[in-house]
């Protein structure tokens, strides 16, 4: 999917005076990771906040959650994400 790219800050990226565009699958996915339900004021639903996993043993909601996330911001998951070497490994995609 292509939209605006945000900087290392969370600011719109620009470059040469002008915002810049691109693939940002992987920017959505991190964004619905980090985010906390209620942070998208028109999405009040949205984000799995994974922060708050990280000292459970709750894997199984986690994967669970980050599926579901993924699924309803439309993309397509192929297959349940795992946690390797402590990332989460996700093959998902808009179509």
């Amino acid at each position: 999917m292509k939209d605006f790219l945000l900087d290392e800050n969370y600011d719109l990226a620009t470059s040469n005076g002008d915002f810049v565009c691109g693939d940002s699958d992987q920017q959505n996915q991190v964004l619905l990771l980090t985010s906390l339900p209620g942070d998208w004021k028109e999405s009040p639903t949205i984000g799995v906040d994974v922060e708050s996993y990280i000292n459970t043993e709750d894997i199984s909601g986690l994967l669970t959650q980050v599926k579901k996330q993924f699924e309803n911001d439309g993309m397509t998951v192929i297959g349940l994400p795992k946690i390797e070497n402590g990332k989460i490994k996700v093959d998902a995609e808009y179509k």
